[in-house]
């Protein structure tokens, strides 16, 4: 049995994370960390108040879905626990991932960071790779919950990073200049990511993680769109990524190498 904590337990998907974790035949829930939650029980077990708790345990597998402020300070301490950590908290910048690539690559602990766990989101950013080089100019709507805290999210970045990173190894140029010369509402057309990819988030109350990547070309349309229509769509990827993080030296961005993609 891999002894696995939560970090961020009380939240919408710790939560879920630990009912996931408690299903599983292999792996034992034993240390849950939630400072906005501790003392609360959560699948019969204690929350605790800060992550040093984790070492008590024995934690093989730490879980992390706190915020971005806190998984800087959480990072250093997995690192130098040597404590393999599955990372589903977003916000991070590249700079960081870069800094966290050398705590880990020095450590007897590996990590896996992925901005989206749910593996239909995984296929359609590869399938986006894909199209990427044949089509002319390509937007991303990226629509969550309105609790949600950042903007856009960390899959619709991944998702437009893939698409610049498939087009330069095709050898294409860069995506068409925006033509708009009037911006009736500021934003209207929304944020430019990765490449000069553009992006735009809806947060409205009813949605969980949703993604639609279209695609443009003379006379005709690509529409590749995943929808998450509850949270336990992401547990078979953080699953699979708690039992594959002890084989995955160093830092893994992202869940295309544990799908073979």
């Amino acid at each position: 049995m891999v002894k696995v904590g939560v970090v961020g337990a009380g939240g919408r998907m710790g939560r879920e994370v630990c009912r996931a974790v408690v299903e599983a035949d292999d792996l034992d829930l034993t240390i849950l960390v939630d400072p906005a939650h501790e003392g609360e029980e959560i699948e019969g077990r204690a929350v605790a108040g800060a992550v040093g708790a984790l070492t008590e345990g024995g934690v093989e597998v730490v879980v992390d879905f706190s915020v971005a402020d806190a998984l800087r300070e959480h990072l250093p301490f997995y690192a130098g626990a040597g404590m393999h950590a599955v990372v589903g908290t977003t916000g991070l910048s590249e700079s960081e991932l870069e800094d966290a690539a050398a705590l880990f690559s020095g450590s007897t602990a590996n990590a896996v960071v992925a901005s989206n766990f749910a593996i239909g989101a995984v296929l359609l950013m590869r399938f986006c790779e894909l199209a990427a080089p044949h089509m002319d100019d390509v937007e991303v709507i990226e629509l969550h919950h309105d609790a949600k805290r950042d903007a856009p999210s960390g899959t619709a970045l991944h998702t437009a990073a893939g698409i610049a990173a498939a087009r330069r190894r095709a050898g294409c140029g860069p995506l068409p200049p925006d033509l708009t010369t009037e911006l009736v509402l500021p934003g209207a057309r929304g944020g430019e990511g990765p490449g000069g990819v553009r992006v735009h988030s809806v947060r409205l109350p009813g949605l969980i993680a949703h993604e639609e990547v279209i695609f443009g070309a003379l006379g005709q349309s690509l529409s590749i769109r995943h929808d998450s229509y509850d949270r336990r769509s992401f547990m078979p990827g953080v699953l699979l990524s708690v039992r594959a993080v002890a084989d995955r030296p160093g830092l893994t961005v992202g869940m295309e190498s544990l799908l073979g993609l």
